[in-house]
């Protein structure tokens, strides 16, 4: 069996319909990148729609699909940490099930791995981004980095993408130091890397929002939130 060189990680939550698009296009893809030396692991976290049970069916005939399930819900980063944990590539990475990033760009981003990155993530808010999303999400975006930026000394343009990859060995350094177990996991993860000296490469992609996505007031108030406590566990106490 060949040595595995990139395993791809799709966070799940009650996904069940979009599983049925991304898995397979998964796999073409990746076998286009890393012929036979590939795994796709589903961090499934804790659905009820019968995610699981798709996953499970699906493993059973290819041994290159990965079901991680967890009964509890653990949230974005604790489920993420688990499967990087666990994954067996030495390039690992990760992006959303419903593929509002174009899997196009899934060769730029593990390539930039293979070429000494320690990371690699897509952006949104570069000048070459093509985005399509509602004028509320837009603006609460912008002004989510812009904060970023501003608070936390970010020389990156947009921090929650969900189209990241990482040197594993890198990450896993990295990862205790992380203490998000959530959506902000993304963010804290490329600042503390930034704050580490890791290199850090950022391009841009083709994007659209998929359906049934608002940003409400909460969701404002608890972005802002994480970033004033990040600013505070590394500027008063150094973590």
């Amino acid at each position: 069996m060949p040595e595995i060189e990139v395993s791809a990680v799709l966070p799940v939550y009650n996904d069940r319909a979009a599983l049925e698009v991304a898995i397979p296009r998964s796999l073409e893809t990746l076998e286009a990148i890393a012929p036979g030396g590939f795994e796709l692991i589903v961090a499934e976290d804790g659905s009820t729609d019968g995610s699981t049970e798709f996953v499970r069916e699906y493993e059973t005939g290819d041994p290159r699909v990965h079901l991680m399930h967890s009964d509890e819900r653990l949230g974005r980063g604790r489920a993420l940490n688990r499967a990087f944990a666990g994954a067996k590539g030495s390039i690992v990475c990760y992006y959303d099930v419903d593929l509002a990033t174009d899997i196009q760009h899934l060769p730029e981003l593990v390539g930039a791995i293979r070429e000494g990155y320690d990371i690699a993530t897509g952006s949104r808010l570069l000048p070459e981004s093509d985005i399509t999303r509602s004028g509320g999400r837009e603006i609460a975006s912008r002004g989510y980095n812009l904060l970023v930026r501003t608070v936390l000394g970010s020389s990156l343009h947009d921090h929650q993408c969900g189209f990241k990859g990482f040197r594993r060995d890198r990450l896993l350094a990295l990862l205790p130091t992380v203490t998000a177990d959530h959506w902000f996991w993304d963010t804290e993860v490329l600042v503390r890397a930034q704050k580490s000296g890791y290199r850090i490469q950022e391009f841009p992609v083709r994007w659209r929002q998929g359906p049934g996505t608002t940003v409400r007031r909460k969701d404002v108030i608890e972005m802002g939130s994480a970033v004033m406590r990040l600013w505070w566990h590394l500027h008063v106490e150094k973590g």
